[in-house]
């Protein structure tokens, strides 16, 4: 049954249900799942381009209320720690991030009931308008939350926030797709079908950007299995995920169970993210979380693309590449030739 499984996955197409898998998940060899990525990973992106892009992730605020246990990164309103950047503050970060060669910037920050909207469109236009620089921003839980402290529906606070500059958004906030581990993570986090019609809300405004998953505690393989199939789901209503990215839950607090994910399981989800999500054209592997080794044979596991350089990382620990010329060079050494490419792959024809 796995063989017929994986010969089918090459065939023009071919979508595998939630049942297949499942099955490959559970019972396939990691490598003929890799390699059957890889397969796939060719046929619909010709040649052997890796790509890559320069941004600096920006965190605006560290105070949040949605307090997710495996985060320690929040701090709430009235902590000594807790801050919110000025204008000033972001301005110097994105000099310092074109310094280096970087033209986007990644907004990021917690949920912060006492932000007022203005900062946020004052940023944006500074960024854009001012510095010239293109802007991702807001997990699809702060894009609700701002709406709703401000009175209005989503669709007008997105309205707002392209007219003054934002052109995507992070599939942040996902983790892992299922209601029940949710709750675990973050009873306060959107529900998972929630999360999937924000982001649908986003690509019908025509805000692209990436999906996610994180694994690595106690979520159960139908649950995996469930969040390809929420983010498949998403991507048939909208088209607007660009991107998927595979990570691991790194360990933060004590407050959330994580364990050991080894190569070989992170190579095997990562290549059936390309199988199953037939609808995503790039796969992203995960530098910052996993390393160079591991990301160097995520690249001939259905993977065609390495995220960026990490300018600024305050969430996690980076274990990736800080500058352009790493990562070029990581890709040829890989095996591949590197293209420079926006936060949306639009620009993903044009060679380096």
């Amino acid at each position: 049954m796995l063989d017929s499984i994986l010969e089918k996955t090459t065939a023009p197409n071919f979508r595998l249900t939630p049942a297949e898998g499942l099955e490959l998940l559970k019972n396939a060899h990691w490598k003929d799942v890799a390699e059957a990525a890889d397969k796939v990973r060719h046929a619909r992106l010709p040649g052997n381009r890796v790509g890559y892009t320069a941004f600096r992730i920006v965190n605006y605020t560290n105070v949040c209320e949605v307090t997710c246990s495996f985060c320690s990164f929040c701090r709430p309103a009235k902590s000594p720690e807790a801050y919110m950047l000025s204008l000033d503050e972001i301005r110097q970060k994105t000099i310092e991030a074109k310094a280096k060669g970087a033209d986007q910037i990644f907004l990021q920050g917690g949920v912060n009931k006492d932000i007022p909207l203005s900062y946020y469109t004052d940023v944006l236009k500074m960024l854009t308008r001012e510095m010239g620089v293109t802007v991702r921003g807001f997990s699809p839980v702060e894009l609700v939350r701002i709406a709703e402290f401000n009175n209005m529906p989503l669709e007008s606070l997105l309205d707002i926030f392209k007219e003054a500059g934002l052109s995507s958004v992070p599939g942040a906030g996902a983790e892992i797709l299922s209601d029940r581990m949710r709750a675990l993570l973050s009873p306060r986090k959107l529900p998972a079908q929630q999360w999937c019609d924000t982001l649908a809300a986003c690509h019908k405004k025509g805000l692209p950007g990436s999906a996610n998953i994180v694994f690595g505690s106690v979520e159960t393989p139908e649950e995996i299995i469930e969040h390809l199939e929420y983010v498949r789901k998403t991507q048939d209503i909208a088209h607007g995920f660009r991107s998927f990215v595979v990570w691991t839950f790194q360990p933060q607090t004590d407050k959330f169970p994580i364990r050991h994910v080894t190569g070989e399981e992170y190579l095997k989800l990562l290549a059936l993210s390309r199988l199953y999500l037939d609808n995503v054209p790039h796969i992203e592997v995960s530098l910052l979380g996993m390393g160079l080794e591991l990301g160097a044979q995520g690249l001939h596991a259905g993977a065609d693309d390495i995220n960026s350089i990490v300018i600024e990382e305050n969430v996690l620990k980076n274990h990736g590449l800080t500058t352009i010329e790493q990562a070029e060079k990581f890709i040829l050494d890989a095996g591949f030739t590197p293209y420079r490419r926006d936060l949306n792959f639009s620009n993903e024809k044009t060679p380096v």
